[in-house]
């Protein structure tokens, strides 16, 4: 993929723009799924991707071409969203709790080899405390954990995309797996 990228790119610096159109295809969901990681919202991920998209094309010319531009399009999308953080107050939404209820249902009659809607309800219980406990470490933290964890980049693309050296990405993973241990600890 990468060779067809670089030809696309050597297209867009020569003025075709339709080029540029097949690279946001081939990344944008990705860049997509960053953003919301890191932003925990549909709306501002989108914003985000998009601005994205909007940057490197804008800036197209100072991408060198003997490195990844995947590396070069998520730090991109990283800084973004790092901005877009450090720009508005965390907002914390008090009314997500789910209410469940006392008792027996008959579901927990049937034998089924499907989750039950009960099991269901209580492994996205978990998904979202664990998506909170994300959103609330500090934004350093945050970016590494999200392009480790949920992005499954190596610690070199991490490196790179948020411009840090080696040493400092693997501190920052291991200091916020502490403080997600902790927080989870805590409920």
């Amino acid at each position: 993929m990468d060779i067809l990228v670089k030809k696309r790119i050597k297209q867009v610096l020569k003025g075709d723009k339709n080029a540029y159109g097949e690279i946001v295809e081939i990344y944008k969901d990705k860049v997509y799924q960053i953003c919301y990681r890191m932003l925990g919202n549909s709306h501002e991920a989108e914003d985000i991707a998009q601005e994205a998209f909007i940057r490197a094309y804008m800036n197209i010319n100072s991408f060198k071409q003997e490195r990844k531009f995947s590396t070069w399009l998520y730090r991109i999308a990283t800084n973004l969203c790092i901005d877009r953080l450090r720009k508005k107050k965390p907002d914390y939404y008090l009314d997500a709790e789910v209410a469940g209820t006392d008792g027996l249902t008959m579901y927990s009659q049937i034998a089924a080899t499907e989750k039950t809607p009960d099991l269901e309800v209580e492994d996205l219980e978990v998904h979202e405390t664990i998506q909170m406990a994300i959103f609330s470490l500090p934004e350093k933290y945050r970016s590494a954990i999200v392009l480790k964890y949920l992005e499954e980049l190596s610690l070199i693309e991490i490196s790179q995309i948020l411009d840090l050296p080696l040493g400092t990405v693997k501190t920052r993973i291991h200091r916020g797996r502490e403080a997600l241990r902790k927080q989870l600890r805590n409920l």
